[in-house]
């Protein structure tokens, strides 16, 4: 019934030519205008709870609080490797919160990859050419509409990333 839902969606919903034409569901279900992201740098990054690479939730954040006026983090959860995010969005929630106090925002849980491949995925793969390969994998979106792809092992305030934002 999701899949049905979802081509249905796609069908209905006219094809993103920017980043800034997506509008996509909070973990709390509040609907999410990306056109207010205009002209910020965007890191987009797919998440999940009981990853290896799920303490990078902390750096993120750290991520979030020095870089906040150069860099918006959107976390987007999905459960596409392993299933390592089998949580609802309300347990997805209270996990950032209680073990890493994430305050940027997070979106609902999506997929990114496979034939259910929520369009914002869609568009970063079209963009770069890439897809996550795993859980944590990012997307730097500048305001001129280039986008670079990072694969899960490289940190959130890794150098080339801040190079980057700065």
């Amino acid at each position: 019934m999701k899949t049905i839902l979802l081509a249905l969606f796609l069908l209905i919903q006219p094809m993103a030519t920017s980043i800034y034409d997506f509008k996509i569901n909070s973990l709390e279900g509040e609907l999410i205008d990306f056109s207010q992201y205009k002209g910020k740098t965007l890191l987009i990054v797919n998440v999940a709870s009981k990853c290896g690479y799920t303490p990078q939730y902390a750096d993120l954040e750290k991520l979030h609080e020095q870089f906040g006026n150069k860099v918006t983090v959107l976390g987007f959860p999905a459960n596409n490797f392993g299933s390592q995010e089998p949580g609802s969005n309300s347990e997805i929630a209270s996990f950032c919160q209680k073990n890493y106090g994430v305050k940027f925002q997070m979106f609902e849980k999506i997929s990114v990859k496979g034939a259910d491949q929520h369009p914002l995925y869609k568009w970063l793969k079209e963009k770069t050419g890439s897809e996550p390969g795993w859980n944590f994998s990012k997307y730097l979106v500048k305001p001129d509409g280039t986008v670079k792809f990072y694969a899960s092992g490289v940190n959130p305030l890794d150098k080339q990333i801040i190079d980057e934002i700065n």
